[in-house]
């Protein structure tokens, strides 16, 4: 196994860029690493290895040239989430109804990538339309956890996380509509990026709530999160929704953070996010972090936000709603799968292609938000939902005149047994408990590795939360606890990962 397998994305392009080594062999050791290891892990979907190869050299051969890279992450290679659309892969989003689909046009997260000379690896695997909080609504079976391989990565987008844990990629693509990015970067050991609403582009990226869903970076470091964070913002007049705001400048943020000072900064830790139903190693782990925060020279202060309290219950009556509308498209008449079974209608196909198409937890929130819409409840449900939103992003606006961050566990658990809440709806919503509000407000926010649980030796995150459009100060924030409990634990927690023969 190539040492180099264990680098992070930025060690990797500056070797690459110097000449050291070549984008074309960084690439293949990571196909070389992804088919030793994925038959176990599950990450990936599909693999472009030849299209993989093919970018990689047009890379080395512009450097050769003498041509200057065309971003600072060129010839890195990625994992792209199964939901952005790629004209030379399929685009499942982990469903049937989708299996085999060949998208005619990329989205635009793909395209900036392409642009940027990233390498994409392949689609990673993923929760039915990014619905779930463990990646086993995958129509593709389950993908699995390198820290322990019987228990989940987390979800919507375990694929993209597990990805980095298992050393497959440097860098990978995510989306966050409730969490689908921080819960499993929490439960891998990685970083994981929600940007403000509207910061990417939406443009490609298959819907599931269109107000709720966020792409952005996955990485093994909050600098590596950043540099992909740059690469992908900014103003896109394809997406309606998106920010023509000057992207921050989340890079040099990172850099200033990394000094390891946040003197005069002050930290808001939320009141409603700890207590019971927190698993003792997280709360640990959650309280040596403030510790930590407090030691560079952050100002702690208590915040209460009551009105997320109902965060959870408003979520899953918004995001059904929009799921039932977004999924409609959906009908087994203009692509994707159809089954007929000698149906005489278009409505019998459209009913059969459904039933055959859909997993269990897509058609329990189709139903769910269908009749949250429907005539006589779309008030006492989505319309009260909508209500509780707006208080939600009222609190957060209080909470940041005291605070220039928010803190909280990302998930109050470590990764449990795959199988173990699959069957139980409710028990896998509470994953999202801590992440929702922010998708809700639509600011940003992020999980970093906070060390590993005490009872289980799983890796804990630490979400930090800013307003909109506050990316600096939140990887600023990131940047310094990083350094501090790196320098703290002897290194990289990701280094950490047991079994897989990862080399030491």
């Amino acid at each position: 196994m190539n040492e180099l397998v264990r680098s992070t994305a930025s060690e990797l392009a500056a070797l690459i860029h110097s000449g050291e080594v070549s984008s074309a062999e960084v690439t293949r050791m990571h196909l070389e690493r992804i088919a030793a290891v994925d038959p176990e892990i599950h990450a990936f979907l599909h693999v472009a290895g030849d299209a993989a190869l093919s970018t990689a050299a047009e890379v080395d051969a512009a450097l050769a040239a003498g041509e200057q890279p065309r971003s600072p992450l060129a010839g890195v290679p990625l994992a792209l989430k199964d939901v952005f659309t790629t004209v030379d892969m399929p685009t499942t989003c982990g469903s049937k109804i989708l299996d085999g689909w060949q998208p005619p046009y990329d989205a635009t997260v793909t395209a900036r990538l392409r642009a940027a000379g990233v390498v994409i690896l392949g689609k990673t695997n993923m929760d039915e339309f990014a619905m779930g909080s463990s990646t086993e609504h995958s129509a593709f079976g389950p993908t699995r956890n390198p820290w322990d391989t019987r228990r989940v990565p987390g979800g919507s987008g375990g694929g993209s996380a597990a990805s980095l844990a298992a050393f497959e990629a440097p860098l990978a693509m995510g989306t966050d509509t409730g969490g689908s990015i921080r819960q499993p970067a929490a439960l891998t050991g990685t970083v994981g990026v929600k940007p403000t609403y509207g910061g990417v582009s939406r443009y490609g990226l298959v819907a599931c709530a269109s107000s709720l869903d966020q792409a952005g970076p996955c990485a093994r470091t909050v600098l590596d999160a950043a540099l992909l964070h740059e690469v992908l913002a900014g103003h896109d007049p394809l997406d309606s929704t998106s920010i023509d705001e000057p992207v921050p400048a989340v890079v040099d943020a990172v850099r200033r953070g990394a000094q390891g000072d946040l003197r005069g900064l002050r930290v808001g830790m939320v009141k409603e996010f700890a207590g019971d139903g927190y698993q003792p190693g997280v709360q640990g782990a959650y309280r040596a972090a403030l510790d930590q925060l407090s030691a560079l020279g952050a100002e702690l202060v208590e915040v209460s936000c009551p009105h997320f309290d109902y965060a959870l219950a408003a979520y899953y009556l918004i995001l059904p709603s929009e799921v039932s509308s977004n999924l409609a498209r959906f009908d087994g008449m203009r692509y994707g799968l159809r089954v007929d079974n000698g149906a005489a209608t278009a409505e019998e196909v459209m009913a059969a292609t459904r039933e055959a198409g859909f997993g269990a937890e897509a058609k329990r929130r189709i139903m769910l938000g269908t009749y949250a819409l429907s005539s006589g409840y779309y008030e006492a449900y989505y319309g009260q939902a909508q209500k509780v939103r707006t208080l939600i992003s009222r609190d957060f606006t209080a909470a940041f005149t005291k605070a220039d961050v928010l803190v909280s566990p990302t998930a109050p658990t470590t990764a449990f047994p795959i199988g173990e809440k699959v069957d139980d709806p409710l028990a896998m919503y509470l994953n999202d408990l801590c992440t929702i509000p922010a998708n809700m407000a639509g600011n940003t926010a992020m999980s970093v590795p906070a060390g590993l649980a005490e009872e289980d030796g799983l890796p804990v995150g630490l979400q930090i939360m800013a307003p909109a459009l506050g990316e600096a100060v939140m990887y600023r924030v990131a940047a310094a606890f990083e350094a501090a409990r790196d320098a703290a634990e002897g290194g990289p927690l990701f280094r950490r990962v047991p079994g897989l023969e990862v080399p030491a």
